[in-house]
């Protein structure tokens, strides 16, 4: 390099005659020519001509239209994890759920009998939410019984769904879409809470396919409030993260997001609202989360060493805690009613023995699992009558996966330690009385706690187990994917070798091949035509536990007032009808039935023929003033 000049003292100094230097001086006549032409207002593309270098200068960007904008903002959305897992949840359950899509116009999980009336109940809501919401408890079945719609878990926070269409075949389409999207949402929750903890993706989505398709769950799969789980795993989720709360970070006040706590109670306020068999061992567990950070929080406080919580935060617990709270109330006032009138109702200890599964009963898999169905045939017949709810499985890879999170996880000791403790308890309680007699434990419970004493299946807080287990899964897994993050830094492209993204995905498809059904899908009969022409009230013979469910379904077209009802326990009233009316029609039979209001009886050809009330049939009740009417499908007495 040439030595730059050096001017005079009291002197300019020359320049270089480089122009992109300030204060340059064209040093040729060529270079001022150029410069001439840059500075110049001539048009861009002269400039370009006399110097080509020019097209390389920063221009304005050009700012995106309203369009370019939607479509970069639809963009981010569709690529969103969320969006993302929304997606592979709702595929991965019609996967698991199918054929209930298929034709939803006709077929109904399982069995006729349960589901049809979970058909009715989400019918009744949406139609008494339409009509009369003031009405809704004193439902168009159990005539004359009151609060009648209580009687079972109502699935209540279905009614938005059940305001869509008018009939049966209605009804049975809303069943099936929600049988399959309740299950995306247990997918769902469960990945969202694992991710929320810590959890990588790979094993968020072991947590999700253990909670949401668990081969405990299909003999549940005629209970729909039983499976309707996902609100749990969502709330907790939401919970947690506008707390800034995960397991691997602690409570960090820093990410709190009241907005998304707020929301978290709402969604928990709506999981109660679809019945209190789940939902009430769901409010006991939030209410011992919130005492227990509340003692950790006044201890540190008083310590010195508390962090901060926002009055936002505070004021979002405080108001989303009242709208769980008043929705728990404003559920159980029925129930309570109903107790009052019916003492009975209340489920004996007696009762809850019968559904008390062994330990045997964790490891052991419903008939209507595919994998292990028939291989656990025998162990089934040793759990007795009840097997359907004591064959509690949540699937031996998890189980494996757990182990191996006690071992190698992501979460502290501490956190391991915990989940194990919870995975032991959650046990211990879905025992019920098969632990010691249940004292301590479930029957502890239900001598001290509110409410309890109308559950009568413990069994059935394996979810919690499984959500537990499936939290230490995801620990494992989540580890292993992160070690391969840390192998895979010495690739140039410092992604995941091919057999590596692979192989996390293993643990998640061994958890549902092992959590594959094979339910059966049975035709739904269709209503006999005089059930549309029943003005009510009104007793449809015959009448029994499981065809009042049927004609609880067939009666959704227009809900006129029945004696007929199925429902957790059998009312006085109605145990009395049916036996009465075994001799109907006769001068004891329709006293009875006048007494309580009935105006029409309807006989059912098709299915009286072989019951206890096929007499029906064939007499005339003369003499009793009352007129017969001769039908296709039934015999119609009219009581006056």
């Amino acid at each position: 390099m040439r030595d730059q000049p050096v001017a005079p003292e009291g002197e300019p100094a020359p320049t270089t005659g480089d122009p992109a230097l300030p204060g340059a001086t064209p040093a040729t006549e060529e270079e001022a020519a150029r410069a001439q032409a840059a500075d110049s207002d001539a048009p861009a593309d002269e400039s370009a001509e006399s110097d080509p270098f020019v097209a390389f200068a920063s221009v304005t960007p050009e700012q995106p239209t309203r369009w370019q904008r939607i479509l970069r903002r639809t963009g981010r959305v569709l690529s969103h994890e969320w969006t993302i897992a929304a997606s592979i949840s709702l595929a991965i359950a019609a996967v698991m759920t199918w054929p209930t899509l298929k034709y939803p116009r006709h077929t109904i999980p399982t069995d006729i009998w349960d589901p049809t009336l979970q058909t009715w109940q989400m019918a009744w809501s949406g139609h008494a939410m339409k009509t009369d919401p003031g009405q809704l408890w004193s439902s168009n079945t159990f005539f004359p019984e009151q609060y009648s719609f209580a009687f079972s878990d109502t699935l209540f926070g279905y009614f938005p769904i059940g305001m869509i269409g008018d009939g049966p075949v209605a009804a049975l389409v809303r069943y099936n879409v929600m049988f399959f999207l309740l299950h995306a949402l247990a997918f769902f929750g469960a990945y969202a809470l694992a991710r929320q903890l810590g959890a990588r993706i790979t094993g968020a989505a072991v947590t999700a396919a253990a909670f949401g398709f668990a081969p405990w769950r299909w003999a549940q799969a005629g209970h729909m409030h039983v499976l309707s789980t996902g609100g749990i795993a969502l709330a907790l989720a939401m919970l947690a993260r506008g707390h800034g709360f995960s397991l691997r970070d602690g409570y960090r006040p820093e990410r709190a997001k009241p907005g998304w706590a707020l929301a978290g109670w709402f969604v928990a306020a709506w999981q109660i609202s679809l019945g209190f068999g789940i939902g009430l061992p769901f409010a006991y567990v939030l209410a011992g989360v919130v005492l227990v950070s509340l003692v950790v929080y006044l201890t540190q406080r008083f310590r010195g060493r508390a962090k901060a919580f926002s009055r936002q935060l505070l004021g979002a617990d405080v108001a989303g805690g009242i709208v769980f709270a008043v929705t728990g109330l404003l559920m159980a006032l029925p129930y309570l009613k109903v107790v009052e009138l019916h003492p009975y109702a209340v489920r004996g200890e007696e009762e809850v023995g019968w559904y008390s599964p062994p330990v045997l009963g964790f490891f052991t898999a419903p008939a209507q699992s595919w994998l292990w169905g028939d291989a656990h045939q025998v162990a089934r017949d040793s759990l007795g009558p009840t097997a359907g709810e004591m064959s509690l499985l949540p699937g031996f890879a998890l189980y494996g996966l757990a182990v191996a999170g006690l071992i190698y996880s992501v979460w502290s000791l501490r956190t391991r330690l915990l989940l194990l403790g919870g995975v032991v308890l959650s046990i211990i309680l879905a025992m019920g009385t098969k632990f010691f007699g249940g004292r301590p434990g479930y029957m502890t419970l239900y001598d001290i706690l509110p409410g309890w004493d109308s559950i009568r299946t413990p069994g059935r807080l394996v979810l919690w187990t499984t959500l537990l287990l499936g939290l230490l899964a995801a620990g494992a897994v989540s580890a292993f994917a992160e070690r391969a993050k840390e192998v895979s830094r010495d690739r140039v492209t410092s992604r995941s070798h091919p057999v590596l993204a692979i192989a996390m995905l293993i643990p998640v498809a061994l958890v549902l091949v092992e959590g594959a059904q094979r339910l059966d899908f049975p035709l739904v009969p269709t209503a006999p035509p005089s059930i549309a022409q029943i003005q009510g009230p009104a007793l449809v013979l015959p009448s029994d536990q499981l065809h009042d469910e049927n004609i609880m379904y067939w009666a959704t077209d227009h809900f006129p007032q029945l004696v007929n009802g199925g429902s957790g326990f059998t009312p006085t009233t109605l145990s009395q009808v049916r036996e009465v009316a075994k001799t109907f029609p006769d001068q004891a039979s329709v006293e009875y039935l006048r007494s309580l209001g009935v105006k029409e009886v309807v006989v059912l050809k098709g299915y009286a023929n072989g019951s206890p009330y096929e007499n029906a049939l064939t007499a005339t009740g003369d003499g009793l003033g009352i007129d017969r009417e001769e039908r296709d499908d039934a015999v119609v007495f009219k009581l006056g």
